[in-house]
């Protein structure tokens, strides 16, 4: 397609497009009587209209059936979280058996490297990327610390080749024969916080096995955000927060996937809880755990009902729309966002250099952008100005166009606010 950076161009888009109704399930800040650009899903995405009437429920169940609201709720709290068995298997690939939902992202990391990082004398590394986001960073560290490791020992970082953005599929696959026999773990974000890198995940899931080691991921970055299959890949676990691009609300609920492969090995340690205890006999307050066969097994806690109860919300209109629906938007989305960005670049003095990869399969909802000859002062032109989006030092402004809720007009806005921040 030949774009146009003009706002009819944009609006016939948006006229095309079949997801154009679902901005209006949406609420948005407001900037003088009108909705602001919103570029931060991936840091936390808008509420949905829908979300406030599932808490509501849950929330007149409490005070109808107090206690029993565990057994006579409208949706009953102690298998709430079976509701979402269905919809997270279809966003990110998987059986409904293999995924769950508990805690917050960085705790279910750590749950799931009880099980998955069993480092022995001989086999004891991690491979990261470098610059991970810094919460796993800390985990990683305070795990080999934990077990005995130094941490310039046991944690390996997969590094950008000098003058380059990106990490290269090539010298994360050498890393990992590299490390070989040594190696007990490898765990990297699905896509890069910073510069919105997408992972090869199946090739280097394979490549990690091949080594004989566990490969996990961090999908904070990636649930909602990129077509994912988890269990055809042969992922052995992931972790993913709700609250970016599916819209869950501040800090809630994470989800964990583990594939069915290691649901019957008896011999995987765990830390248990009463929530992981068989269902049928959890009440039966018996003093030896049995595990709930599944993903569910490794839960717990009794879950925050009133923390599901948005994501719950959410996921019911990702299968909705369908991931294959959302990608198509996104790829076009992002690809005309880069155009206006290269259009403007023309019309100002200052150049604009995208950080994130051209190439469509090595990016998602997220253009990283170098604003070279701009300062703090352009993002905080651009926030006063009805434009949120996210800075990161020394000049990085990260642009989440999420399809479910922005606009190509949007897009179109933008350009002409940032071109108005630099001539001004």
């Amino acid at each position: 397609m030949t774009f146009q950076n003009t706002r009819a161009f944009a609006q016939e888009l948006d006229n095309q497009d079949p997801l154009r109704e679902y901005k209006n399930e949406f609420i948005f800040p407001q900037h003088n009587g009108k909705n602001v650009v919103y570029f931060t899903g991936n840091s936390l995405g808008l509420q949905p209209k829908r979300t406030k009437s599932y808490v509501d429920e849950v929330m007149n169940d409490w005070a109808n059936f107090a206690v029993e609201g565990h057994f006579y709720a409208e949706k009953p709290w102690w298998d709430y979280h079976e509701r979402f068995a269905n919809p997270l298997s279809k966003i990110v690939g998987a059986k409904p058996s293999e995924v769950t939902v508990m805690n917050t992202l960085t705790v279910n990391l750590h749950l799931l490297m009880v099980s998955f990082y069993r480092p022995t004398k001989t086999r004891y590394k991690i491979i990261c990327e470098e610059k991970a986001f810094p919460s796993d960073q800390y985990m990683f560290q305070s795990q080999v610390h934990f077990h005995g490791y130094k941490t310039e020992d046991a944690i390996v970082e997969i590094k950008r080749r000098d003058g380059e953005h990106n990490i290269r599929l090539e010298d994360v696959l050498a890393k990992i024969n590299e490390v070989g026999d040594e190696l007990a773990l490898v765990l990297i974000g699905g896509v890069n916080y910073y510069t919105g890198q997408v992972f090869d995940i199946k090739t280097i899931t394979e490549a990690g096995h091949k080594v004989g080691a566990k490969v996990g991921w961090d999908l904070a970055h990636a649930a909602g955000n990129i077509k994912l299959a988890l269990h055809d890949w042969n992922v052995d676990f992931a972790c993913w927060c709700s609250y970016k691009y599916m819209n869950s609300g501040p800090g809630n609920a994470s989800g964990c996937f583990i594939h069915e492969k290691h649901h019957n090995d008896n011999d995987l340690p765990r830390f248990a809880g009463w929530w992981g205890h068989n269902k049928e006999r959890r009440f039966k307050m018996e003093p030896n755990f049995e595990p709930v066969h599944g993903a569910d097994g490794w839960q717990i806690s009794n879950l925050p009902i009133l923390s599901l109860a948005p994501y719950l919300a959410s996921v019911e209109m990702f299968v909705e729309v369908g991931m294959d629906a959302l990608i198509q938007k996104r790829n076009q989305i992002t690809a005309y966002l880069e155009f206006i960005l290269h259009e403007i670049d023309k019309e100002v003095s200052s150049t604009f250099e995208i950080i994130t990869p051209q190439n469509p399969e090595e990016r998602a909802s997220q253009l990283s952008v170098f604003l070279h000859g701009e300062g703090r002062s352009l993002f905080d032109y651009l926030m006063s100005n009805g434009v949120i989006t996210d800075w990161r030092e020394p000049n990085v402004i990260r642009l989440a166009p999420v399809p479910l809720y922005c606009s190509y007009e949007d897009m179109y806005e933008f350009g002409q606010i940032l071109k108005r921040g630099i001539l001004s």
